[in-house]
């Protein structure tokens, strides 16, 4: 891994626990039971989320939730506040099938599919926003995938999830994971996404 980014997590992770314990965009621990993170550095005014195939991944984070709400940078202290990209994905199990309300909240762009398809398309410079979308789901294994890059200025990245009649939370992977007599279809799903995804550009 390169210094510049081990340098760049550690010092984000030191600052962002000292003011919000769980608002990080991940940590080097590795977890199967959450969001893989591919952190990949941009040139500076990057006005949009990257062909993440064209670049080549500096590294990896790993979080169960993307809960990083509004800060403004500080100059001088992280290199890579700005100009980077994550593109996360994760797989998760749906115990009540039905319509699912999602919404995304960044600053800069950013984009949520599920099951390859766009759920939420919220691309290029701008202040904080959300955007909601909503998908079907059937009961059983579904993979979420979401690309982020952060341009200047706050860095903002929050994904949350309605269940059928239920409110909008931050989505947690803990909260959606396969039942023990469904572990050994989940692993079978995960092992065949995540073949699938070596062989496919994104």
């Amino acid at each position: 891994m390169p210094i510049r980014l081990t340098m760049f997590l550690a010092v984000s992770s030191t600052l962002f626990a000292q003011e919000e314990p769980k608002a990080t965009f991940g940590t080097t621990v590795y977890s199967s039971r959450g969001f893989t993170g591919r952190v990949y550095f941009l040139p500076v005014m990057t006005v949009e989320l990257p062909k993440f195939n064209r670049l080549h991944p500096q590294g990896t984070v790993y979080t169960t939730r993307l809960n990083i709400h509004p800060r403004q940078s500080s100059p001088g202290v992280l290199d890579r506040l700005t100009w980077f990209a994550i593109e996360y994905v994760a797989h998760i199990w749906i115990a009540k099938p039905g319509r699912y309300v999602f919404a995304l909240t960044s600053d800069d762009g950013s984009k949520l599919q599920l099951d390859k398809k766009m759920v939420i398309e919220h691309d290029g410079l701008h202040p904080p926003s959300t955007e909601e979308g909503k998908v079907n789901l059937t009961a059983g294994p579904h993979t979420i995938r979401v690309f982020y890059f952060q341009g200047s200025g706050d860095l903002t990245l929050v994904l949350q999830v309605a269940p059928p009649a239920q409110a909008l939370r931050v989505l947690d992977t803990n909260d959606f994971l396969p039942p023990p007599e469904k572990e050994n279809e989940f692993r079978k799903f995960v092992e065949a996404a995540e073949a699938a995804d070596k062989r496919t550009p994104r």
